[in-house]
């Protein structure tokens, strides 16, 4: 498996970006609500054009259980549950949470639980080459309030950045003490917004997406 070489496909609702894995340069284009499967097939076939590629990897921002996508986007266009990935690029796809594929690209040993802090909450455990996805981010925290509703951007807007980040510290450890993870890996463009970082946690790299994608074919990563 060393030598396949590895298309890396980071779906998002405003843009869809991708990776070779024999290759430093990444290439994106704009999504959105129009954007089905079918466009984003045909969108990543022009990008990578001049690529070769035998494997696939699709990070989606949506649940993913065993390969298999479990809700629609809520940022894109429709069609996406029943579509045929494999056959559309006409090579072996591996298609997984978008979180996962970043928590896969972090791990570093041990038991590590990954935590997304953008727009929501992603989620993943990862332990001896297995991912679990985690759908924790609607868990009820305080009064009417989510985890998601604390600590994504949503909390970060409500509660400003100190109140925000005390929220982010308790969070991560209710969740790393629950999961009994070793450390906490966090992820997500409002990481940059934390001053201080939870025990037993480290901040993630947002590069470490495209690592993970390449990571679950080269090393033989399971996701659950």
């Amino acid at each position: 498996m060393a030598e396949a070489q590895i298309l890396v496909v980071d779906v998002g609702g405003n843009n869809i970006k991708i990776k070779h894995a024999a290759h430093v340069e990444k290439r994106k284009t704009k999504s959105g609500p129009e954007m089905t499967p079918e466009r984003m097939v045909d969108a990543v076939r022009k990008l990578a054009g001049d690529w070769r590629f035998d494997h696939v990897t699709i990070g989606y921002p949506g649940p993913v259980r065993e390969g298999r996508l479990v809700l629609e986007p809520h940022n894109l266009g429709r069609g996406w549950t029943d579509f045929d990935f494999a056959a559309a690029f006409d090579r072996p796809v591996k298609v997984v949470n978008d979180a996962v594929m970043q928590a896969i690209g972090s791990y570093a040993g041990g038991k590590m639980l990954f935590l997304g802090l953008g727009t929501g909450l992603g989620a993943a455990l990862v332990g001896d080459h297995v991912a679990v996805p985690l759908e924790v981010a609607h868990l009820p925290y305080r009064k009417k309030f989510t985890f998601e509703d604390c600590v994504g951007k949503r909390g970060l807007d409500r509660m400003k950045q100190k109140r925000w980040e005390k929220a982010v510290h308790d969070v991560v450890e209710r969740l790393r003490r629950a999961l009994v993870a070793d450390y906490v890996v966090l992820g997500g463009g409002n990481t940059k917004h934390l001053q201080a970082m939870p025990q037993h946690s480290q901040p993630g790299d947002n590069e470490n997406a495209f690592l993970g994608g390449v990571r679950i074919w080269q090393e033989h990563f399971r996701v659950l």
